[in-house]
């Protein structure tokens, strides 16, 4: 049998009389009810995330069943219960029935010390009834068990999966929970639907924010050393680079929907992450759990097409983002140094693609220029945490007293990079490619004054957690790009 525990009376329940008090138990559903999230995945990423090698033993006990597997998962993760994404409109539905003085069940699949935690932490079940290692409460199993407790007809159900049509079915009233197209087919299957709470479901707005199709502008940087190198108008070369700019955006949307995921806890902790489409339970964790690796497979694929060297690239990429999401970015520092790596890998990607390869001065200057920007990157992450949490303030591993070390060492690599810039100019390699080197030199003050102005914009609370989408967005920094654009074509 399903575990069932009566939690303590609470002293702060109201004491109402027999015939003020609603006589039938209403049963609460929690994934996907309750909380727009499934809790068993959430658990299964945490325990992936902390100890990837337990993969095969994951199967092992999935042999055992979905109750034991739930149960050993459980027992070895600890879910922030309270960052959970709840359904709003129900926690105020259940919070009314609870003044009334309804009996609330929480019925659920989840493991029993998942669901025992919600309840002492929402602090209005009376009773909860979940899977204990051994049954797994969903279905039919859900059903038979609430029936024995209370009876054909004898409780009310609020649920939101096709799973629960026996309970439905078994109950007085049923409550259904989902999209308009999932309330009217439940409703032309049962004639009890008493209440019906409709959810927002996903649409394409909300997978090309989860795809992040706006990052893919970083990207771009592939085709940097065929810019540099002057051979921009080699059409055969610039296909090319089109096929790995592909791959790379697809590779890279893999890895930021496998990102979310293992930092579901962390970004509903931030003001503007939270709302997320996986942290805030609008795209179902299993949708993003299939997107990934499908991802990564068409990017593959593209890839085959291209050179080898390409491909070592592509996998270096993925391989340095993978480690990054597990472990490395808790690193402080050593975090900013892959941040700024992974744009060089980008633009060696290009390389790669077209057997065209950087200087070692714009690799120089790549370096300087990309650790700024990471370090802003971290910098901006800690300013908006403070404004929220003042100077307990945390971003990653940084705490709100790093910011001003964080900015001294970005502006420094700032201007490191203009350096590196100038010292380029004055060499002989830039006299080869530059028929009109003064013009050149104008390129070094609008470098230099856009990266003071995002330092700014940064300091004062208005840079976006990214600098370089920042930069795409903002109207003063588009017209510096075209400015230094039409510049080196001038120069040319």
């Amino acid at each position: 049998m399903a575990h069932s525990t009566i939690l303590p009376d609470r002293a702060e329940k109201q004491q109402l009389s027999d015939g003020e008090r609603v006589s039938v138990p209403l049963a609460v559903d929690l994934d996907g009810t309750l909380i727009r999230t499934d809790s068993f995945i959430e658990s299964l990423i945490l325990l992936l995330k902390a100890k990837p090698l337990l993969l095969p033993v994951i199967l092992i006990w999935l042999l055992k069943g979905k109750a034991y597997l739930k149960q050993q998962v459980s027992r070895r993760v600890t879910v922030d219960i309270s960052s959970l994404p709840y359904n709003l409109d129900i926690l105020v539905f259940l919070q009314d029935q609870y003044n009334s003085g309804r009996r609330l069940v929480l019925a659920t699949g989840a493991d029993d010390s998942i669901a025992q935690q919600i309840a002492v932490y929402l602090h209005i079940f009376d009773e909860v009834i979940a899977s204990d290692g051994e049954n797994n409460l969903t279905g039919v199993e859900k059903k038979e068990r609430l029936a024995a407790e209370f009876g054909v007809r004898g409780f009310d159900y609020l649920g939101n999966d096709r799973k629960d049509l026996s309970v439905w079915q078994a109950a007085r009233r049923a409550m259904v929970v989902g999209s308009k197209t999932f309330i009217d087919r439940m409703r032309t299957r049962m004639s009890n639907v008493d209440k019906v709470f409709e959810v927002k479901t996903a649409g394409w707005p909300e997978w090309i924010r989860a795809l992040r199709l706006y990052h893919w502008l970083k990207n771009l940087l592939v085709f940097v050393p065929l810019l540099a190198a002057h051979r921009f108008n080699e059409i055969s070369l610039i296909t090319t680079l089109c096929k790995a700019f592909l791959s790379f955006g697809l590779c890279a949307s893999s890895v930021y929907i496998l990102n979310d995921l293992l930092d579901l806890p962390e970004d509903r902790k931030h003001p503007r992450k939270r709302s997320r489409a996986f942290a805030s339970g609008i795209l179902p964790l299993t949708t993003g759990l299939a997107a990934a690796p499908l991802l990564l497979g068409s990017s593959i694929a593209i890839g085959l097409t291209l050179p080898l060297p390409f491909l070592l690239m592509l996998g270096s990429y993925y391989t340095i983002t993978l480690a990054y999401s597990l472990r490395l970015k808790k690193i402080v520092i050593l975090d900013v140094i892959i941040l700024a790596t992974l744009f060089t890998v980008r633009m060696m990607a290009g390389s790669a693609a077209v057997d065209v390869w950087p200087s070692s001065w714009l690799l120089a200057h790549s370096m300087f220029l990309f650790i700024s920007l990471a370090l802003v990157k971290r910098y901006a992450e800690l300013v908006t945490m403070r404004i929220e949490h003042g100077q307990a303030a945390k971003a990653r591993s940084y705490v709100a007293s790093d910011s001003e070390l964080l900015a001294a060492m970005g502006v420094a690599s700032a201007f490191s990079s203009v350096l590196v810039l100038v010292l380029y100019i004055s060499s002989d390699s830039a006299q080869f490619l530059y028929g009109h080197l003064n013009v050149i030199w104008l390129v070094c003050p609008a470098l230099l004054y856009w990266l003071c102005y995002i330092w700014l914009t940064a300091h004062r609370g208005g840079m976006h957690d990214d600098p370089m989408i920042f930069a795409l967005k903002d109207r003063i920094s588009r017209f510096i790009l075209l400015s230094t654009l039409i510049i080196m074509l001038l120069a040319i």
